[in-house]
């Protein structure tokens, strides 16, 4: 009878249902505890493979905003929701000559040619926060903001953080916001409640970083369902009539988690931006499979197709940058996490999204290939094949 039930499955279901093992399985690795947010003392003579300043480790500053409660008895910040955000600064240890995005936490004897490790934590407060931010700004006036997505924990977040920003060779000080995810593969819908919950957080955030004439520009990158918190965070800006703040927004969603249908109420809310709005999309992202599943099967937004003529028009008459990043290597086994991988060509993704390229000013739809170029899809440059000399 089992079999029997099994056989009538659509093959389409049992697609589904395979990619829910496969995030699961994924959820099941193990995960770093809070005691790696704790500041470690590197070894004062490294290896002499150390002294040359190509193996030498690199070191990176992050600030961190979230809106999770704090763990007293393991220093952390856990799932439950706070009344107010906290603001820390860390500097990172991080291993150079990686060859992919894993990242590897620290032990009781920490190894800084292949471990991630922090080597100084300072909490903050708001003013002492913003004037860091402010110092740190990049000398076009540029600040991003990671929002991550969901199953994270801070610390998974945090170190992803700094691996983006190490390979992307940011300057200054990238910025965390951490909304309290459950950090669980059963906290779906929690995480989704708890994204929710964090569009005010995220606005005052991003409002207080925007008031200084100094910032020109903050790019709010959301992976995810921190993808859908940002989307949700810029049209509460947007129903509070703050175009001033919206004016200064470049925003990045990599893959993200959002219902096709309430990703178009958002940008009837929204409006047209100053500065296009870019998705990072891949058809073969299997988590969002996944989701779309718990969802009743509705299409998410990180899943588009940009060859299908539908998307290519929207893209255009939304005045949309959809780039399809399905050649960017990903290292989760579900295509979800190439964000991490493109942060490698994190220049070039900058001057795509700022429109100091020629072609980065359109709108539409483009693949980035493995070469780090985005380029227009054949829909609007006939005959090009993207990655071809």
């Amino acid at each position: 009878m089992t079999e029997r039930r099994l056989d009538r499955f659509p093959m389409r279901a049992k697609a589904m249902l395979v990619a829910i093992g496969l995030a699961m399985l994924a959820g099941c690795a193990t995960r770093p505890s809070p005691d790696v947010l704790n500041p470690v003392h590197l070894p004062v003579h490294l290896n002499a493979s150390l002294h040359s300043e190509e193996a030498a480790p690199s070191r990176v500053n992050v600030l961190a905003a979230t809106n999770r409660s704090l763990d007293t008895a393991r220093g952390g910040f856990g799932s439950a929701w706070a009344d107010n955000l906290t603001y820390e600064q860390y500097a990172f240890s991080v291993p150079r000559g990686r060859k992919d995005t894993a990242i590897t936490y620290p032990n009781s004897r920490p190894d800084p040619e292949r471990q991630f490790a922090v080597i100084r934590r300072k909490q903050l407060a708001k003013d002492a926060f913003v004037e860091e931010a402010l110092r740190s700004t990049q000398s076009d006036g540029t600040v991003g903001i990671f929002v991550h997505g969901y199953n994270y924990s801070y610390q998974e977040a945090l170190f992803r953080t700094a691996q983006i920003a190490a390979d992307a060779n940011i300057p200054g000080s990238p910025i965390l916001f951490s909304w309290p995810s459950a950090a669980a593969v059963a906290g779906y819908v929690a995480d989704r409640d708890a994204a929710l919950s964090s569009r005010s957080d995220l606005d005052s955030l991003v409002t207080s970083l925007s008031i200084s004439g100094k910032v020109k520009r903050i790019i709010l990158f959301g992976h995810s369902m921190g993808g859908f918190l940002v989307m949700e965070t810029v049209r509460q800006l947007k129903l509070q009539h703050r175009d001033d703040v919206i004016g200064k927004l470049a925003v990045i969603l990599a893959a993200p988690d959002i219902d096709v249908d309430v990703f178009r109420s958002q940008l009837k809310d929204i409006g047209r931006m100053p500065i296009p709005i870019s998705l990072l999309v891949s058809k073969d992202d299997r988590a969002l499979v996944a989701s779309s599943f718990i969802a009743g099967e509705r299409a998410r937004v990180g899943r588009l197709d940009i060859d299908d003529p539908v998307i290519k028009e929207a893209a255009l008459k939304e005045r949309l940058r959809v780039i399809d990043i399905t050649s960017i290597q990903a290292s989760d086994g579900l295509g979800h996490d190439r964000y991490a991988s493109l942060a490698k060509f994190g220049a070039q993704l900058a001057s795509f999204e700022s429109g100091r390229r020629s072609t980065a000013g359109d709108v539409g739809a483009y693949v980035f290939d493995a070469a780090g170029a985005a380029v227009a899809s054949p829909f609007r440059l006939a005959g090009r094949v993207v990655g071809s000399q």
